[in-house]
């Protein structure tokens, strides 16, 4: 008989047609009852798969007694109890990669669809609306101050577009990077009223919760721009609307939202804001990469085999 395995959220298509190939596979976001698909199958799962973001709680390890394996498809930050999992003889797999490039490719396309208006312009197209008159102009890259909030390998990465772009950089952190020859600003609202477009690459932690505020909003001015590519909890999401609505900043492009899927029907009302499904690192690649190391750990696993990628 195949090994039954529990999938938690949706992932990459091809991957979940593999799995059913070779597994008998329970969809959980597609259950009308969760928990009562959970109580059917629980004697039977021997095996879970979620994404990195989305892990798995306490209550659904301990709901399942023959739980042998964890298979994430990327690679969980916090959202694994790995010390439960040990404890219960669980594995745990992940699928590591480098999404560095990827991100930074999407950053530094926002950037310029932000300030060049190029999604305003594509519905001004479509809407018919070009035939009565011009779009009102964007704002040239060229000349222009990109701030990064957070310069890690991430924001090193945007920071070299930028750069291709004409822009000049400036950088803060926690510290200044003494091999980096971009200004380093210690102060966040310093940074952001020297800068034109505002990029927010840093980590979520409780120290960056609310960093990007209404303080440091209007010190980006009626003339910048913010960027989010690193986690909504980064940048206090009704200041942000407020200053859009008020016209205190000039647009947001975002890719990450403090409650996704679910996005502020404000957000989605405003012309001046570009919106992306937090899709960082989401390029075929990435999803296939991760995909082929997620399928071999679980049939190594069930193979009696060691896995490729444990991390617990």
């Amino acid at each position: 008989m195949k090994p039954e395995i529990l999938v938690l959220v949706p992932i990459y298509a091809p991957t979940l047609a593999a799995l059913e190939r070779e597994f008998s596979v329970h969809k959980l976001w597609t259950a009308t009852e969760p928990d009562a698909l959970v109580k059917q199958v629980a004697p039977r799962v021997r095996g879970v798969v979620t994404s990195g973001s989305s892990g798995i709680d306490k209550g659904l390890i301990e709901a399942l007694p023959k739980l042998e394996i964890i298979g994430c498809f990327g690679t969980p930050r916090g959202t694994v109890d790995l010390a439960l999992a040990k404890r219960r003889g669980v594995v745990v797999t992940n699928t590591p990669d480098s999404i560095v490039e990827d991100v930074a490719d999407l950053a530094m396309g926002l950037i310029v669809a932000l300030m060049r208006r190029i999604a305003e312009a594509d519905h001004f197209v479509r809407a018919g609306k070009w035939e009565a008159g011009l779009l009102e102009p964007g704002t040239g890259l060229g000349g222009k101050s990109c701030g990064i909030v957070g310069l890690g390998a991430i924001g090193m990465r945007i920071a070299r577009r930028a750069e291709a772009f004409g822009m000049s950089v400036r950088y803060q952190g926690p510290r200044r990077k003494r091999e980096v020859a971009y200004p380093y600003v210690p102060d966040l609202e310093s940074l952001a009223r020297a800068s034109d477009c505002l990029v927010v690459a840093c980590p979520a932690t409780p120290e960056t919760r609310n960093l990007v505020n209404a303080r440091i909003l209007d010190a980006l001015g009626p003339g910048g721009f913010l960027v989010n590519i690193a986690r909504g909890s980064i940048v206090d999401e009704q200041a942000l609307i407020a200053a859009l609505r008020e016209r205190r900043i000039a647009g947001a492009a975002l890719d990450v939202f403090r409650d996704e899927p679910r996005v502020p029907a404000e957000l989605m009302a405003m012309r001046n804001v570009v919106m992306t499904p937090h899709i960082g690192s989401t390029t075929r690649e990435v999803r296939e990469g991760r995909g082929r190391k997620l399928f071999a750990n679980l049939r190594a696993h069930f193979a009696g085999e060691p896995v490729l990628t444990p991390l617990a």
